[in-house]
This record gives C-alpha cells, structure tokens and sequence, in this order.
C-alpha cells in the first residue's frame, strides 16, 4: 500500500497555494471545481498535498496533533525565507543528533509544517 496525499480543509484557498508554492516549493498537479467549492493537489512526487475549499464560507479547521515534514536543503535557508515571509517559527531549530536538524511552523490553515534537514 502506498500513500497517497493529506488532505488539508483550507479557509482560503489562493492563500493556502499560495503558501504551498512560495515557502514549501510545491507546484500545483491538478486543479479542479467539486460541486460546491475546489480541490487543488500539489507536488510532483507520489505523494501529494491536497487543498479542498468545500466554498461554503464555513471552515472547519485543522486538528493539532499533525505535522507534514518536508526536507530542506538548509534549514539557515529556510529559516531565512519563512522569516523573509513574516511566518513565525513555532519550534526549534532543534538538533537532536550531528546529522539531523528540524523546526516547525504552520501554515495559513493552522498545520504544523516540519523542514528537515539531514547531513
């Protein structure tokens, strides 16, 4: 079995991808209406994020407790673009061993993004 996206209810929607694309990197797969709002999918990989806007003003919001880790190529790196951003940085950077080293923020729907950086 392999997986396949985490789905993400958004409240904005051109915020959200948005967001994706400029501080994550990610690219818009497929875009596409649903009855009452829009589903976008993005990366290029296997594994997907998913967007979906039900459009109906109503959100229902994320639930603490998930995170989605991407790898960062340099966390000095990304560090500096979210704070280029004015996205704050909600943990760390922490370095639990010589060759791993990690922090958090969120995203504009409240969930926790982790970059990685593995030496």
């Amino acid at each position: 079995m392999k997986f396949l996206w985490c789905t993400i209810n958004v409240k904005d929607m051109e915020e959200s991808v948005l967001f994706y694309e400029e501080i994550i990197g990610l690219r818009i797969d497929r875009r596409f209406p649903i009855e009452s709002g829009e589903i976008v999918f993005l990366g290029n990989g296997e594994t997907k994020v998913e967007l979906v806007s039900d459009g109906s003003g109503k959100w229902h919001g994320n639930k603490d407790g998930i995170s989605i880790g991407f790898e960062a190529e340099s966390l000095d790196k990304q560090m500096a673009l979210v704070n280029e951003k004015g996205i704050a940085i909600t943990g760390g950077p922490f370095y639990p061993g010589p060759d791993i080293g990690f922090f958090y923020i969120k995203d504009p729907n409240g969930v926790s993004i982790q970059f990685v950086e593995s030496k």
